[in-house]
């Protein structure tokens, strides 16, 4: 262990609560080449039992401490070839713990343009600043009349030159600059205004064309509609501190002034030095502080916004899956018809056709009469009908053909097809329907992702799912490697059927990738299933190191070797077969016996490789092999009649389910075409800080019609069992999840409009 790896486990451990030798062990074996879902099971004796959302925080500060370093290495090569490096220069460098407070450091160093405090000095006029700067008995004017030259012609050119290598050592103190900074951040207000002419073209930003608010509380949704406002030259953004101070010095200029003992009110020497000071920070240190700031606020937004996307990612994707069973899915469409695609139990397509119900065919009862056949000739019992255009009608005539039908009947369940479209056109559609027409595809889509969300939703781009605030206006590459961190943690923690599993599925286990889960198939369609694991082993290019990451995830139910059908993985078998042996019993009869196996004394199994934690997760997984960790199937029933938003009436009490959970609330499909709007405020009869404590996409929940804008298409909705009595003081909001502040000075605090949406909250959560 390098002195550098120990100083970043040591930063690292603090920031994920753990200790320094636990973040160590994670990062050799992350180094190693060690996924974090394998870590995270299969060695829990190394790293003390650290979980996935610790070792995915880890592996991205890893990632940032790391790039620090190296930056840390550059600016000190830089320094100590222009020969300026002293041991306090060097030290101050090595102490820093951002890249911002390095960069600061670095700034009077850095290689730069040839600024006019350069050219100041190269005419002389060095000395002139540093004896008015350290000396307040001079006079400015008397001394700069012995600076004078060709060059410097006039006492005004000389002071002049004097006061632009001043602001430049003003602006280059790293000290000054991070005290500014963090004024700045505590004190500072954003403020937004409409631009000229834009009103009409820009209406989605209303409720910021007169706005403004702390830049240390702005939400990440409103920070991330105001900066597209900007993009979109709809918005001005400005950043002003100390704005309502009226005394003669603000608190920024005496920041500097005091870092160089400069009197407001002292000599003629302090008094042109203030004029210094006033105009370094207005030409200089506040414009650049300003774009930090905007920067910072950037990325702050950034980071919340992928963080609410990858939760709600990771929702969608551990839904509860309805399971094995035929299914007819159903992609509605008005003009060009209802495709229609028929499934069996593991996803083999049986039939498709596309049907037309609605104008200009108009052809309901030889629809009807087809969807009958299909679902009596294939035995149907789950119809997956998309919840894009057309669904409801869909959905009636649905319900109108299931009435005639004799029990069993099927269940009819709406499904979200986000993304389907694009898995339809995509290379992976293609070549696993070669024969079958672009438009079916998506029917065959949405019938599979109610039998098992997790494996047909691997095959879309995650940004294309449809659970994103802002996802466009956010850095694609961090954004990218967030969702894939989901993905796979996701495909991880439930497993899959090695014999049955896709390309795309496949390669999102640990250890394998595009190129092996590829090779995994290819190796199946020849051969056959697999027996066993150890026949992994087989697969061109798949060594002993990707065979150790990816055996333990990968379950062969029916093998010869029961313990392939479970989450042991087949290092500890040994272990297991301990285990077993100890009860008496044969493998196979032991699975799924929880008394006996809880009778047994887990430290007995204990080795010098495998510990407690080990031993206690084989016997979990012998009481219940290859369980499942996701959630029982259930589905939302939309109320008969409920067709659209003009068939809401408040007070109404509906059944939905959450398909999106956003920082001040969740969306709620009611079945009207329309997802409403639980504010945060709403979701519970008691204080709520994050929407998440209390639902999570996929959820179907109990909602209560509070209002209605049919001519903005919006609905409020409230989950409180008071039915949406005021929140309580502390959580108050206006339409954005802005909490008003008392105004200052008498001003007016936001030109926000009162009511249950505002036009910038909408476009907050607009799905892309």
């Amino acid at each position: 262990m390098t002195a550098t790896t120990a100083r970043i486990a040591r930063i690292i451990a603090t920031e994920i609560n753990a200790r320094p030798e636990q973040a160590n062990a994670a990062i050799e074996l992350l180094d190693g080449g060690a996924t974090v879902p394998f870590v995270a099971r299969y060695r829990k004796e190394v790293t003390g039992g650290l979980d996935d959302t610790q070792l995915r925080l880890l592996d991205e500060r890893l990632i940032y401490l790391r790039e620090l370093d190296a930056r840390r290495d550059t600016i000190i090569e830089s320094i100590r070839s222009q020969g300026k490096l002293t041991d306090e220069l060097e030290t101050k460098i090595l102490g820093s713990a951002t890249k911002a407070e390095l960069e600061d450091i670095y700034l009077p160093y850095k290689p730069k343009r040839r600024t006019r405090a350069e050219i100041a000095r190269e005419r002389g006029l060095g000395p002139l600043a540093e004896t008015i700067l350290a000396d307040r008995r001079t006079v400015p004017s008397e001394l700069a009349q012995t600076f004078l030259s060709a060059d410097v012609p006039d006492v005004k050119t000389a002071l002049d030159g004097a006061r632009d290598i001043l602001v430049e050592t003003f602006s280059e103190n790293a000290d000054l600059v991070g005290r500014l900074r963090n004024h700045m951040k505590d004190k500072a207000v954003l403020r937004a205004k409409v631009a000229d002419g834009k009103q009409e073209a820009g209406a989605k930003f209303s409720d910021y064309f007169n706005h403004f608010e702390r830049w240390a509380t702005i939400p990440s949704h409103r920070a991330l509609a105001m900066l597209r406002g900007r993009n979109e030259d709809v918005l001005s953004l400005d950043i002003e501190v100390d704005a309502d101070d009226t005394s003669p010095v603000k608190p920024v200029e005496r920041m500097i002034a005091g870092a160089y003992a400069i009197s407001p009110s002292g000599t003629a020497a302090d008094s042109w030095l203030m004029d210094v000071v006033r105009w370094a920070w207005r030409a200089r240190l506040s414009l650049n502080l300003s774009i930090d700031l905007m920067t910072q606020m950037r990325e702050k937004a950034e980071e919340e916004a992928i963080h609410v996307f990858a939760r709600n990612l990771k929702d969608l994707l551990l839904a509860a899956p309805a399971g094995s069973r035929a299914t007819m899915g159903l992609d509605p469409g008005i003009r060009t018809g209802v495709k229609v695609a028929v499934i069996d139990g593991t996803g083999k397509v049986l039939d498709t056709t596309t049907v037309y119900p609605f104008p200009p065919r108009n052809d309901l009862r030889g629809t009807q009469a087809e969807l009958a056949r299909l679902a009596g000739k294939h035995k149907i019992e789950l119809i997956a009908i998309g919840n894009g255009t057309g669904s409801r009608e869909t959905e009636r005539l649905v319900a109108d053909m299931l009435a005639d039908m004799p029990a069993p009947k099927p269940l009819k369940v709406i499904v979200s097809e986000a993304g389907a479209s694009v898995y339809s056109a995509s290379a992976t559609a293609a070549a696993e329907f070669p024969d079958l027409d672009v438009s079916l595809r998506g029917a065959v889509s949405i019938a599979r992702r109610l039998q098992d969300p997790l494996a047909e939703l691997v095959k879309i781009e995650p940004k294309s799912i449809g659970v994103g605030q802002y996802q466009h206006d956010v850095d694609q590459y961090r954004l990218a490697r967030s969702l894939d961190g989901v993905v796979e943690d996701a495909v991880n923690a439930v497993g899959v059927d090695l014999n049955t599993a896709s390309a795309p599925l496949l390669a999102r286990i640990s250890g394998l990738g595009t190129s092996l889960a590829e090779a995994v198939v290819a190796y199946r369609n020849d051969v056959g299933p697999f027996k066993t694991r150890r026949d992994l082993l087989k697969v061109a290019r798949l060594g002993p190191r990707a065979f150790e990451q990816c055996a333990g995830f990968l379950r062969i139910p029916d093998g010869s070797e029961p313990l392939d059908a479970s989450a042991v993985h087949p290092e500890a078998y040994g272990v297991a077969k301990k285990i077993v042996s100890a009860c008496g019993r044969d493998v196979r009869s032991l699975m799924n016996d929880s008394a006996a196996l809880k009778a047994l004394d887990p430290r007995l199994f204990v080795d010098e490789r495998f510990g407690l934690p080990t031993v206690r997760d084989i016997i979990a997984e012998l009481e219940k092999p290859g369980r499942d960790p996701r959630p029982q199937f259930k589905t939302a029933a939309f109320a008969d009649g409920i067709d659209n938003i003009k068939d809401l009436k408040p007070g109404m009490v509906l059944e939905g389910t959450v398909t999106n959970v956003a920082a001040f609330g969740a969306f709620v499909d009611i079945g009207v075409h329309q997802d409403g709007l639980v504010h945060l405020s709403q979701l519970a009869d008691r204080f709520v800080k994050d929407a998440h404590e209390v639902v999570k996409a996929g959820d179907v929940v109990k909602v209560r019609v509070v209002d209605i804008d049919v001519k903005r298409n919006r609905i409020s909705l409230t989950m409180r069992k008071d039915g949406g009595a005021p929140a309580p003081r502390e959580q108050r909001a206006d339409s954005t999840g802005f909490k008003p502040k008392p105004a200052a000075q008498g001003k007016p605090q936001t030109s926000t409009t009162q009511g249950a949406f505002g036009a910038a909250l909408a476009d907050a959560l607009r799905k892309k």
